[in-house]
């Protein structure tokens, strides 16, 4: 009786630490994650009125005009001001961006040029170690995705937030659901394994066998039976692993050095489709492509090589007036998230 009450209280302590991890831990990450989805996959301008509310209502920081008609030109930069002081708010909207050190250095110099005392750049992706760095020597300061998750999500449309929790926590209850099966068999196996030992412990002692003293021919074919069996055993060589082939494009999160030699990839690749004489990154996250062919004819070609590369699939993408045509350059992006 003792194994199996000591196998239940293990498999009660296991799912009991399971349940605390996945429903308090992992589920508010899963719900950051969604919901981070979920922002990228706005608008920019519904994106643009979020952020401008929260800072509003959180921080006090209110248009510098008086007018609230908003530009038909998109806009991911406006300055904001707290009475004192004036602010350049950037916004880079997208689950994509890696912010550096070259946007923080961009947004320190535009906001000097402004007049600003500082800037505040906001994204849904995430700020590296030498982007973090060079925030405080710009007195800019940047709200990536895990720290604009909370400031955001009381403005988060009703639908939205809910559709977010709720996918969430069932995902939670998945997973305990699977936890609680796992600490089932292993209280299972602990009770049969502590069962095992009892009866062994518990069990009648056997009486010790007589040997007997093998004879001379007996003992010379034992000596002999191993050199003969050594003999008849052939050596296999041992099997050599096989390295698995990756592509190495598919990596949605790759350092600073891979991201820039992916961007250059990018660029030749682009350079050599019909009707593209070549591909300029103006950033990080701009791509301009200088074409000699019809737009219709030219973006599905652009999208097929970028989309090759999850890392760059967020990308704006600037698409220049042909030589010699008078049309306007147009912005887009191959995806939302």
């Amino acid at each position: 009786m003792l194994p199996w009450i000591l196998a239940l209280l293990s498999a009660l302590f296991t799912c009991s630490l399971a349940v605390v991890y996945l429903w308090w831990i992992k589920r508010r990450q899963k719900e950051m994650q969604l919901g981070l989805q979920a922002l990228a996959g706005m608008h920019w301008r519904e994106f643009s009125v979020l952020v401008r509310r929260m800072l509003r209502e959180q921080r006090g920081l209110h248009e510098l005009s008086d007018t609230t008609e908003e530009s038909r030109e998109p806009s991911s930069d406006f300055l904001l001001s707290d009475g004192p002081n004036t602010w350049l708010v950037s916004c880079k909207h997208g689950l994509a961006y890696r912010i550096g050190t070259a946007a923080v250095n961009e947004l320190g110099a535009a906001a000097r040029l402004a007049g600003a005392k500082g800037g505040v750049l906001l994204t849904e992706g995430r700020i590296e170690r030498d982007g973090r760095s060079a925030a405080e020597k710009q007195a800019v300061e940047v709200l990536d995705g895990p720290r604009l998750w909370p400031l955001l999500q009381p403005y988060l449309p009703a639908d939205i937030e809910s559709r977010v929790r709720t996918r969430a926590r069932h995902e939670a209850l998945r997973r305990i659901a699977i936890a609680a099966l796992g600490s089932v068999t292993l209280g299972l196996l602990v009770g049969l394994g502590l069962q095992g030992l009892h009866v062994e412990n518990t069990a009648p002692v056997a009486a010790a066998p007589v040997e007997t003293a093998p004879s001379t021919a007996d003992a010379a074919a034992a000596e002999a039976a191993p050199e003969a069996s050594e003999a008849a055993t052939p050596s296999t060589p041992a099997p050599t692993p096989t390295a698995a082939v990756t592509d190495e494009r598919s990596n949605p999160n790759p350092d600073a050095a891979t991201l820039e030699r992916f961007q250059a990839d990018l660029a030749r690749a682009l350079a050599g489709k019909p009707g593209i004489a070549s591909g300029v990154w103006l950033t990080r996250q701009t791509l301009a492509i200088n074409r000699t062919g019809e737009l219709e004819a030219v973006w599905p070609r652009v999208c097929e090589e970028v989309l090759h590369y999850p890392a760059l699939r967020n990308v704006r993408i600037q698409l220049n007036a042909r030589p010699g045509v008078d049309e306007p350059v147009r912005w887009r992006q191959c995806a939302t998230y």
